[in-house]
């Protein structure tokens, strides 16, 4: 069933944990995302990210992304990931998508605020929630290790807190030592400064770059007012790892051996993922 960002969010704070909102540019990956939520009986959130246009387009996937979710046992937000366009972002409301995030983290102060504002304007007429980012953090979504590079600054809590107030947002993502992709080194995450976000902000709170972090961290993080953990990475890759070992171990002659296969590798990483997250 599909529900609302606002719901889920809500669902988490109630419960002191996080909701997984997980990037699906495929059907595998949708598939193994709402199927290990359905094992669990617990709300999820499925995403499709603007960088992910070559991999597999909005008017391709979001579709499917729709439909899935409709048909799913469990709550499910259909959220458009690190929106750079505002028409981007009117493409997925219209389309259906229950919940949208304007990325402007890479823009001036003034600038971001005011798109983000006008994100969650346009958010509203769909009755669809919004998040938005200050604070940039390094890497990109779906990066080689090779090209990670450490976070570029720290999302300030006084300038989160006029954020959060000028722009209406449903929830904040926010800089404080993860990255995009994988893991050259630890990541160093910033507790207490998640603690003072949350403080000025009063909203929740968005971990992207999830992906890779230690158990015993997201539940620091969690207990410090995450309530939003994006997380792709890790997971596509142990869908790569269990195809590897397929092929490895037998001959394959058909795709639907070595998808189905990539699928049971992600649910494997996705179980393991959800049992922090949701405290399970």
């Amino acid at each position: 069933m599909i529900t609302t960002l606002t719901d889920v969010l809500t669902w988490a704070e109630d419960r002191s944990c996080a909701i997984g909102a997980f990037n699906t540019p495929n059907l595998e990956t949708v598939q193994a995302v709402l199927g290990t939520a359905e094992q669990f009986g617990v709300p999820v959130i499925i995403s499709h990210a603007q960088l992910h246009e070559s991999i597999s387009s909005l008017q391709t996937i979001g579709p499917v992304m729709l439909l899935m979710a409709k048909k799913a046992a469990v709550p499910v937000v259909v959220h458009l990931d690190h929106g750079k366009d505002l028409s981007y972002l009117e493409e997925a409301l219209e389309m259906g998508f229950t919940s949208v995030m304007f990325d402007g983290s890479d823009l001036p102060f003034e600038e971001n605020i005011s798109l983000t504002k006008q994100a969650v304007q346009l958010a509203g007429r769909y009755q669809a929630g919004c998040e938005g980012e200050l604070g940039m953090l390094g890497g990109r979504e779906g990066s080689d290790a090779s090209t990670l590079v450490k976070n570029d600054y720290e999302t300030d809590p006084l300038l989160a807190r006029q954020f959060v107030q000028e722009t209406g947002i449903d929830a904040l993502a926010a800089s404080f030592g993860t990255a995009h992709g994988f893991y050259l080194e630890k990541p160093k995450l910033n507790f207490q400064l998640i603690k003072d976000i949350c403080a000025q902000t009063g909203k929740p709170l968005v971990m992207h770059g999830g992906s890779g972090v230690s158990p015993d961290d997201y539940r620091q993080a969690i207990q410090q007012g995450i309530r939003k953990i994006n997380y792709y990475s890790y997971m596509s890759k142990a869908g790569v790892d269990h195809v590897r070992s397929l092929l490895t171990d037998k001959t394959v002659s058909y795709f639907h051996d070595v998808a189905n296969a990539a699928v049971d590798g992600m649910r494997e990483d996705i179980t393991k993922v959800m049992r922090v997250f949701y405290g399970i």
